[in-house]
């Protein structure tokens, strides 16, 4: 880049050709890992800190008094054109023309080692959208397998909760996160954060419990809806019209396959609407309460934190509700009555893994690129889950039901694109 900038502000800048970046990309097939491999990855990839990742810097030249040093080969050209160049009128002394030609090699040689940082940049965030969308396949199909079975959603949540606090505070024992040292007033603005935090993840397994996986995720699917109503509400940020029209095939199609879903339940379908509400409610408050520049976290730790946060709050709730589900007396008496209670425990902890590895990848994510590139990902990730599902637990759709999830997820994409029209100031 700098090369380039060299050779638009030479003389002979009419002579050479502009320079021009390439860029590079990456497929990855999430199925090829297993669950295993597929954690192992992460946890390499969660113990470097985002700081490690090279990253491109962009500069503008600004004209200086100074021409700028030319190559060997146009030596004689460039002193006839700058007479200002030399002591001794039109000529130059090979001694400075030497030191040019070794400064102007040096931007050559940096702009030939940005190509591999930023080819090594876009295989991790690569890598990482891969991971993303894995850990999320196999978080939905074993967590629907022990909803299947094993019907406390609240314990469930309490036990991913757990899992995911325990890898927090290994991380942070063995240094491969830097502890985070945050005062009273810090913890207390996150504390709400964690409430929804907890109530949209615990709504969304009492979805997962009482319909389909696919339908479930069609639901959620009309998270952009909360979010402008509660921007409006709470933020004034009035959306545009553009954005507006988009929600328009997101209710639509959700009413559409709502109507005919196989596996429609009132229950399965509140409970995602209020996983809809409290996601979107953990945002609006985060923009809210997050405003200082002093007080502010980054995001990884900032979901470290709502994790822990979270299954302490989480923890005596679900033993009120449901009472304490893992004691050896409750498995034996499960296991006489048909329970499968080693395959649940499997389950239950590899659903654990999962969904603390999808939610830290994906905050892992979103510090390397715009929140609408994110937003971007997320609805693809929303289609994969819904087809794996279907695929997986060979769930009867119909051909209305599939028109209405394709107009949804359609309209959750034009959604994503419409969020970067930006409105036009209005003039006095």
């Amino acid at each position: 880049m700098q090369s380039t900038a060299l050779a638009a502000l030479s003389p002979l800048r009419l002579r050479s050709p502009p320079l021009h970046g390439r860029r590079s990309g990456l497929g990855f097939d999430p199925a090829r890992l297993s669950p295993s491999s597929a954690f192992a990855a992460f946890a390499a990839a969660a113990s470097s800190s985002p700081d490690d990742v090279p990253s491109v810097h962009w500069s503008s030249a600004s004209p200086s008094p100074s021409p700028p040093p030319p190559s060997s080969s146009t030596s004689s050209s460039s002193s006839r054109l700058w007479p200002w160049s030399g002591a001794r009128g039109l000529g130059c002394d090979r001694r400075r023309s030497r030191s040019e030609v070794g400064a102007a090699s040096v931007p050559e040689a940096a702009g030939d080692g940005e190509k591999p940082g930023g080819m090594r940049k876009t295989l991790e965030l690569g890598l990482l959208f891969g991971l993303w969308y894995l850990f999320n396949i196999y978080f939905n199909i074993y967590n629907k397998q022990v909803l299947k079975v094993y019907h406390y959603p609240a314990t469930i949540t309490m036990v991913q909760f757990a899992v995911g606090s325990v890898l927090v505070l290994f991380m942070w024992t063995f240094n491969l996160y830097k502890r985070p040292k945050l005062s009273r007033s810090q913890l207390m603005a996150i504390v709400p954060l964690a409430v929804v935090h907890l109530l949209g993840n615990l709504f969304t397994n009492m979805s997962l419990g009482k319909v389909a996986v696919s339908f479930t995720h069609t639901i959620k699917a009309m998270e952009p809806f909360f979010s402008v109503v509660l921007s409006a509400m709470f933020l004034g940020e009035m959306p545009t019209l553009w954005v507006v029209g988009s929600l328009l095939p997101i209710v639509g199609g959700v009413g559409l396959a709502s109507m005919t879903e196989a596996s429609f339940n009132w229950a399965g379908f509140w409970s995602a609407m209020a996983s809809n509400l409290s996601n979107q409610s953990r945002n609006v408050l985060s923009k809210k309460v997050m405003v200082k520049k002093e007080e502010s976290v980054d995001n990884i730790t900032l979901f470290s934190i709502i994790t822990v946060m979270s299954f302490i709050l989480v923890f005596p709730a679900a033993c009120y509700m449901e009472g304490f589900k893992f004691t050896p007396g409750y498995f034996e008496l499960a296991a006489k009555s048909g329970l499968n209670v080693k395959q649940v425990l499997v389950r239950s902890l590899l659903a654990a893994l999962c969904f603390h590895a999808y939610q830290q990848v994906s905050y892992m994510i979103l510090q390397r690129v715009s929140p609408i590139t994110h937003s971007v990902g997320n609805c693809v990730k929303r289609v994969v889950v819904i087809i794996s599902s279907v695929v997986f637990f060979r769930t009867p759709v119909s051909p209305i039901n599939s028109i209405g999830t394709g107009i949804a997820l359609a309209g959750v994409f034009l959604y994503s694109r419409v969020k970067r029209i930006k409105p036009k100031p209005k003039t006095a």
